[in-house]
């Protein structure tokens, strides 16, 4: 089965260590942490998680985002790139947000 990746990004840079420590239980899982890519003038970026396992790893690891989300301040947000795609994730959306790439990873 091919691997796939979804790459995550936090609105506070300082909770990239604690949503770490959230997926390095699950053990199918590759999380790598890697600085982010400068836009256009800008002179620096934010690091990303790259995660990376089959679909089905990932979809368990899409699983615990509502938690930690939950866990955190009212106005926290996860940027989820997924082919190609970014998804915005907060307290608000967070369930159907998380359902509809689950559902990209099983097409």
């Amino acid at each position: 089965m091919e691997d796939s990746e979804i790459m995550l990004s936090v609105s506070d840079q300082a909770e990239l260590s604690s949503l770490v420590r959230w997926l390095e239980p699950m053990k199918q899982v590759q999380v790598v942490r890697t600085p982010g890519t400068p836009g256009a003038g800008e002179q620096g970026a934010l690091d990303v998680l790259t995660v990376l396992g089959s679909s089905q790893v990932l979809i368990t690891a899409i699983t615990i985002l509502p938690d930690f989300i939950r866990a955190k301040r009212s106005d926290f947000k996860v940027t989820a790139t997924l082919n190609g795609t970014e998804y915005s994730i907060d307290a608000k959306n967070v369930e159907d947000v998380t359902e509809t790439m689950k559902r990209i990873l099983d097409g």
